[in-house]
C-alpha cells in the first residue's frame, strides 16, 4: 500500500478546530469510523419493539446498516486521500471536504438513531454497548474531520464569521482534469452509476418506517454532498455530455425497472404519482423557466386534461354518455388544454411579472369555481359539480387493461405498475418535447424573451407570439398528464386543482419543483418534483406541518444553493460572485437548455 499525503490532500487550508495536526486528525478520523463501524455488528438496544430490532449481534439491520454504510465511505474517502492505489479516483476534487461530510452523516445517522430510541423506549437506559461505540467512533470521526484544513487554499477566514467559515471548510476546489478513458468505459460508468442510483431510490421509496426513512434521508443528503465535492459528480456529468444517446437510454431503462423491484402496489402507486407531478412540472418549466412567465395557475391545465378525457372515456357519470379509446381521449385532453391555453395566454400575455401572474392565478381559481358549479343547479349539468366524475373506466390499449393485474417475466404488476409504465411513456415525449424546442430556435427565442424581453425584441423577436407559444405548449403537456391522471385515480374532482394545499400536485408545489430542481434545466423540474411528492408522502405524521417545513426548505435552499439542485451555467454566474471579468469555461451538473446555441 503507498501513502503520499503530502501529494493527495490539499493542506494548505485553515482548520476549523485545529485541535490535532493534520496527519494525526486523517488517521483519527479513520480509526473513528472503524469504530463507529464495528459498533454496527453490535446490538443497539435490548427489545425488538424499535423497529428494525436492533438487538442482534453480528448482523446489522435498519438504521444499523445506515451507519456501516457511512462509515465504510468514510473510511474508502480516508484511504483515497493517502493515496492508495485504486481509490485515487473517489476524490478528483475535494479530498477533506468530502471526509468531513461523510463524517457528519455518519454523527447524523447514528444520533439520530440513538436519541429515537431514547425518545420511543423510554431513555437511553434502553441503549446497549454497540451504541454507544458506535456513538462515540462517529463524533470522534466528526470532529477529528474538522482539524482537517481547508481544500481551498490561499484564502483566510479567521476573520470570517463562524457561518462563512463552516462553509469555507465544506468547500472543494473544481476537480483535476480527467484522463481520456475509452468510450465503452464510460459507458459502463454510466451504466453503473443508474443503477446504483436506482438501488438507492428504490431502497428509499421501499423503507417500511418513518425512522427508516428519516435515518436515509440524513444520509441521502450528506453522502450527495460529499460525492459532489469529491468532483464525481462532475466527472459523471462530463461523461453523460459525452455521451447523451446511452445516457437517457440507460436512465430510461432503469425506471422502467423499478416497479419491478418494489413487493407492494403501494410504492409503484408513488412512483406513478411521482412521473405525472414531474411531468407536469417539466412543462411548467417551459413557461417559467425556459420563457420567464411567472404562472401561479398552471395546475388548472391539468385539470382541464384530466376532466376532458374524463367526460369522454364512458364513465358512468359523465354527461356525454361517449367512450373514445385512449388514444382519442388522450388527444381531447392535451388539444382540451392546448384551447384553453390560447384562449387564456392571447389576452393576458401582454402584461408582464406580477401582473401576469395575478392573472393566471385568477384563472387557476376560476376553474376550479367553474368545475364545482357546472353542476345542474348553478349551471349546467357537465361536470357533477363537487362530486367529480367518479368511476372512470381504467385504459385498454392493444387488449392490454391497465386496471387488471398481469405477470411479466415472472413478476407480477398491479394496476400502479401498468399505470407507471404508461406514465414513463408519457414522460419520455415530454422530456423529447422540452428537450427538443429548447434547442431549437424557438427555444433560444425564449431564452432571449426571459432574459430581456425589450432587447429580444429590438432584434426582432415577436414577443407576444413567442411567449404564446410557450403558454400553449406547457398547457399541453399538462393535458397530457392529466388524461392519465383522471385514469389513475379514476375520479376527478374540482378539489385536487388549487393553487395551494397538503396533497400535491397544486400551482404552488409545482412551481416550487421547478425552482428547487433548477429552472430552465430538464432534469432539475424531475427531481425537484420527485422530491417534493416522496418526501411528504413516506412522512405522513408531518401532514398538519408540511407547508410550515415546505418554506422553511425553500428559505435554506434559497440561502444556500439559490440556482436550485441542478443548475444551468447562466444561473450558477447569476448568484454567485467569481471576482473576474471573464469566467473560464468549467464543467457543470446540467448543460442549459436553450442556451447553448443561442451563445446566451
Amino acid at each position: 500500500m503507498t501513502t503520499n499525503t503530502t501529494t493527495r490532500a490539499n493542506d494548505s487550508g485553515t482548520p476549523l478546530v485545529p485541535l490535532l495536526p493534520t496527519p494525526l486528525a486523517r488517521h483519527t478520523v479513520t480509526a473513528g469510523s472503524a469504530i463507529a463501524l464495528i459498533g454496527t455488528f453490535m446490538a443497539w438496544t435490548w427489545t425488538s419493539d424499535f423497529p428494525g430490532d436492533l438487538t442482534v449481534d453480528g448482523y446489522p439491520g435498519g438504521l444499523q446498516l445506515l451507519t456501516l454504510t457511512t462509515a465504510a465511505l468514510t473510511i474508502l474517502f480516508a484511504l483515497s486521500t493517502y493515496g492508495v492505489q485504486g481509490l485515487r479516483w473517489l476524490t478528483p476534487a475535494g479530498t477533506n471536504a468530502p471526509l468531513r461530510l461523510l463524517a457528519l452523516a455518519t454523527l447524523g445517522t447514528t444520533g439520530y438513531t440513538l436519541g429515537a430510541i431514547s425518545s420511543e423506549l423510554g431513555g437511553v437506559v434502553n441503549l446497549e454497548p454497540g451504541a454507544y461505540i458506535s456513538g462515540i467512533g462517529a463524533l470522534i470521526a466528526a470532529i477529528a474531520a474538522f482539524a482537517l484544513p481547508g481544500d481551498t487554499p490561499g484564502t483566510d477566514t479567521t476573520g470570517d464569521n463562524a457561518w462563512q467559515r463552516i462553509r469555507h471548510t465544506l468547500a472543494a476546489p473544481s476537480p483535476r482534469t480527467a484522463k481520456n478513458i475509452p468510450d465503452w468505459a464510460g459507458i459502463l460508468i454510466i451504466v453503473a452509476a443508474f443503477a446504483i442510483g436506482l438501488y438507492v431510490f428504490a431502497y428509499g421509496i421501499d423503507t417500511e418506517y418513518t425512522e427508516l426513512f428519516i435515518g436515509f434521508l440524513i444520509t441521502a443528503v450528506f453522502t450527495f454532498a460529499a460525492i459532489t465535492q469529491a468532483g464525481l459528480l462532475a466527472r459523471l456529468s462530463a461523461l453523460t455530455a459525452q455521451h447523451r444517446t446511452v445516457t437517457l437510454s440507460a436512465a430510461f431503462v432503469a425506471a422502467i425497472c423499478f416497479p419491478f423491484t418494489q413487493s407492494s402496489d403501494e410504492y409503484a402507486l408513488i412512483g406513478a404519482n411521482i412521473l405525472i407531478f414531474a411531468t407536469v412540472a417539466l412543462g411548467l418549466n417551459v413557461v417559467v423557466g425556459l420563457a420567464g412567465l411567472l404562472d401561479l395557475g398552471y395546475v388548472a391545465f391539468l385539470g382541464v386534461g384530466a376532466y376532458a378525457a374524463a367526460l369522454v372515456s364512458g364513465a358512468s357519470t359523465s354527461s356525454l354518455g361517449v367512450h373514445f379509446p385512449f388514444w382519442a381521449a388522450i388527444l381531447v385532453g392535451a388539444g382540451a388544454s392546448l384551447i384553453f391555453g390560447v384562449l387564456i395566454g392571447a389576452p393576458t400575455l401582454r402584461l408582464r411579472g406580477d401582473y401576469l401572474a395575478i392573472v393566471t392565478l385568477g384563472f387557476g381559481e376560476i376553474f376550479r369555481i367553474t368545475m364545482n358549479n357546472l353542476n345542474g343547479n348553478s349551471g349546467p349539468n357537465v361536470t357533477n359539480g363537487s362530486r367529480g366524475i367518479p368511476a372512470i373506466p381504467d385504459i385498454t390499449i392493444f387488449g392490454y387493461d391497465l386496471g387488471i393485474s398481469h405477470d411479466i417475466a415472472g413478476f407480477t404488476l398491479g394496476k400502479p405498475g401498468n399505470y407507471y409504465l404508461l406514465m414513463l411513456v408519457v414522460t419520455l415525449v415530454v422530456v423529447t418535447v422540452f428537450r427538443r424546442s429548447a434547442d431549437s430556435r424557438i427555444g433560444r427565442a425564449w431564452v432571449a424573451i426571459r432574459e430581456d424581453e425589450t432587447a429580444a425584441t429590438a432584434m426582432g423577436i415577436n414577443g407576444f407570439r413567442v411567449k404564446l407559444i410557450a403558454f400553449a405548449l406547457g398547457a399541453t403537456l399538462a393535458g397530457l398528464a392529466g388524461t392519465v391522471q383522471g385514469h389513475l385515480t379514476s375520479t376527478v374532482t374540482p378539489e385536487q386543482y388549487q393553487f395551494a394545499g397538503s396533497v400535491p400536485p397544486n400551482s404552488a408545489f409545482l412551481l416550487a419543483a421547478v425552482i428547487l430542481g433548477g429552472m430552465g434545466t430538464m432534469s432539475g423540474p424531475l427531481i425537484g418534483a420527485s422530491l417534493l411528492y416522496l418526501i411528504p408522502a413516506k412522512l405522513q405524521f408531518m401532514q398538519d406541518y408540511q407547508l410550515l417545513l415546505f418554506g422553511v426548505a425553500l428559505i435554506v435552499l434559497m440561502r444556500l444553493r439559490p440556482e436550485g439542485i441542478v443548475a444551468d451555467r447562466r444561473k450558477k454566474l447569476e448568484f454567485h460572485e467569481t471576482g473576474q471579468l471573464d469566467v473560464p469555461d468549467e464543467s457543470l451538473t446540467d448543460t442549459p437548455v436553450g442556451v447553448t446555441k443561442a451563445g446566451a
